[in-house]
């Protein structure tokens, strides 16, 4: 494996960490190390990763790009499945539903492609999870194009002009997986991130004339957010049902009898 790589002139970085001088700093994890090179090739050496594997690996890769998204051209890409409406009790849970739900869309694809989780114009965001990268952030994140650009020109508190930022999470063993990553980018500028939609029903006054049409149509929406965290994450409906605290749904949407098996 290495020898293929010599044969097309790569050259190789090697680290070697103390770890006890390194826990004295009070950080947990590694800092990071930056190299700089020139390529033709927009690639990542996966293979090396499964040398020494144990299992499967996680691998979260972030691209700051001028134009737009990047994908992979070797391997298949997807996005993760985003905007529909889902339980509100998930909100206290929500670590554990990302990671089942990760698990469950690998199944699904036979851990044989790569996810696209978040992908957006760094000028601006809509919901923002925290402000977008200012001008030092990205030029020490490596946006070299940024370099001869005045800051003056970029918002202080939002981000910079022409910077696109892809992130894409894969997992990835040498059987599914036996050639390195080969990227490209792309003209698509369109923003998308894994986003889910928590709807809090109403607990308002039980007098009102519209009330009782509103509880009906609450179970059916509740039953539809059951039955779509069900299948994001592969859990047992009647369990999600129960931390709902609802109970069996409308008799027009009542499960099937091969709807209940393939549920186990």
């Amino acid at each position: 494996m290495l020898g293929s790589y010599i044969t097309q002139k790569m050259h190789f970085f090697v680290a070697k960490v103390n770890v006890k001088e390194q826990s004295k700093l009070g950080f947990s994890y590694l800092r990071p190390i930056q190299v700089a090179y020139e390529s033709p090739k927009f690639m990542l050496p996966l293979r090396l990763g499964t040398l020494n594997a144990d299992g499967a690996q996680e691998l979260f890769i972030y691209a700051l790009t001028q134009k737009g998204r990047v994908e992979p051209t070797n391997y298949r890409s997807i996005k993760l499945p985003s905007g529909m409406d889902l339980p509100v009790y998930i909100k206290n849970h929500f670590q554990k539903f990302y990671r089942d739900m990760f698990d469950q869309q690998v199944k699904k694809v036979d851990m044989r492609a790569v996810f696209t989780e978040y992908a957006w114009n760094m000028n601006w965001c809509d919901p923002c999870a925290a402000e977008p990268l200012g001008f030092e952030e990205l030029h020490s994140l490596g946006v070299f194009w940024l370099a001869d650009a005045r800051p003056e020109f970029v918002p202080s508190q939002g981000g910079a002009r022409d910077v696109f930022v892809t992130r894409m999470h894969m997992r990835y063993d040498a059987q599914r997986f036996p050639e390195d990553l080969v990227f490209q980018e792309t003209a698509d500028r369109n923003n998308f991130q894994a986003r889910y939609v928590l709807r809090h029903p109403w607990r308002g006054d039980r007098e009102c004339p519209a009330n009782e049409e509103y509880r009906r149509a609450l179970l059916r929406r509740q039953e539809n957010e059951a039955r779509q965290l069900a299948d994001l994450t592969g859990w047992k409906l009647e369990e999600i049902r129960a931390q709902m605290k609802v109970g069996s749904p409308p008799g027009d949407i009542e499960e099937k009898w091969w709807e209940k098996i393939w549920r186990r």
